[in-house]
């Protein structure tokens, strides 16, 4: 088990260690919840791109098609 010290300001230094593991990097955002009297902190999920974009392009055209016309296929 790893420990750290909460700081006077509530602040808690990640060990290095679990950083690694995790891939938490500076400005990695994280979501804490409580479960069971345990801390649970989760790095937040980016929106992903493509749902983000998904349904801007009002067309008809299915993405079969624009895929053929950019590989120039007919």
């Amino acid at each position: 088990m790893i420990t750290a010290i909460v700081a006077d300001r509530g602040q808690v230094t990640i060990p290095k260690t679990l950083r690694d593991r995790m891939g938490i990097r500076p400005a990695t955002v994280l979501s804490f919840s409580v479960k069971d009297g345990a801390l649970i902190a989760v790095k937040a999920v980016k929106e992903d791109p493509v749902s983000y974009v998904l349904g801007c392009l009002k067309t008809s055209r299915s993405s079969d098609a624009w895929m053929a016309e950019l590989r120039g296929k007919p």
